[in-house]
């Protein structure tokens, strides 16, 4: 069972009502803490959210003061956005905006599919469905992505429900 952290939910409860104003777009919450708001059993160590790549634009605006930097993704030979991370209370934020996915055939969009919202204490967090969360971790094809598809493929094909 799935068990939001406090650092987690701090953090969600400063970033989602401000996504929810301030992307014109659709975003979602992708990797690790989508996961664990899934329900799969995984540690996370930070927030990626997938956004277009004029909401990335906007969002730099908004948390300018927040920006690491000095912060350089790894995997840059296979993956591609309008990439910043920044300083929560809690842990970080990665936004990639308009993230492309290199598999060896050329650079490819990465679609959230369908979305679901979590609910949690109040706070509608929007993450791609367990099987479009299952392809978008196969296709990044790095272990840690594996393991996590390969717990979400344990999940019964239930609804999500409200974490805590």
């Amino acid at each position: 069972m799935s068990h939001v952290t406090p650092a987690l939910y701090a953090t969600l409860a400063e970033i989602v009502p401000e996504l929810h104003v301030h992307c014109a777009e659709p975003w979602c919450v992708i990797g690790s803490a989508a996961a664990l708001l899934a329900g799969a059993d995984v540690a996370v160590a930070d927030v990626d959210l997938l956004v277009s790549h004029a909401d990335a634009d906007a969002l730099m605006a908004l948390w300018a003061d927040r920006r690491e930097h000095v912060y350089e993704p790894a995997g840059a030979e296979r993956f591609r956005s309008h990439f910043a991370r920044f300083r929560f209370p809690g842990m970080p934020v990665e936004v990639m905006g308009g993230l492309e996915l290199n598999q060896g055939d050329g650079w490819h969009p990465v679609k959230a599919g369908r979305l679901t919202l979590v609910g949690l204490n109040g706070l509608a967090v929007p993450v791609p469905s367990i099987d479009d969360q299952i392809r978008i971790l196969e296709s990044f094809g790095r272990d840690k992505d594996l393991q996590r598809a390969t717990l979400l493929r344990k999940l019964s094909s239930s609804p999500l429900r409200i974490v805590d």
